[in-house]
C-alpha cells in the first residue's frame, strides 16, 4: 500500500514537472542552452520511476520504497511551501 501511494505522489511530480517542460518548450523559455539540465531532470525522474516499478517487480520492495522517497521527500516539502504560501497569504513588498 505505502509503495502504491509513494508511486502515485511521484507520478503526480513528475507528470508537474513534464507539464512544465512542455510549457517551456511551447514559450521559448526552453533553449538550446537549458536543454540538457532538462533532459537530465527528466531522464532522472524516469530513471526513479522506472527503477522502482523493476526493483518492486523484482521482489526488493524496500530498496523500491527508497528509490521512491528520494522524489516524494522534495516534492512533499515543495507541496507544503505552497500550501504555506496559500494559507498564510504573506506580504511580498
Amino acid at each position: 500500500m505505502f509503495y502504491r501511494l509513494l508511486f502515485a505522489f511521484d507520478a503526480i511530480v513528475a507528470a508537474g514537472i513534464l507539464f512544465f517542460f512542455v510549457w517551456g518548450l511551447s514559450d521559448g523559455s526552453v533553449l538550446s542552452f537549458n536543454i540538457g539540465l532538462w533532459l537530465g531532470i527528466l531522464a532522472t525522474i524516469a530513471g526513479v520511476l522506472l527503477g522502482a516499478h523493476y526493483l518492486n517487480a523484482g521482489g526488493n520492495r524496500p530498496l523500491a520504497i527508497f528509490l521512491l522517497l528520494v522524489l516524494a521527500i522534495p516534492g512533499l516539502l515543495y507541496a507544503l511551501f505552497v500550501l504555506l504560501i496559500i494559507v498564510a497569504n504573506p506580504r511580498w513588498n
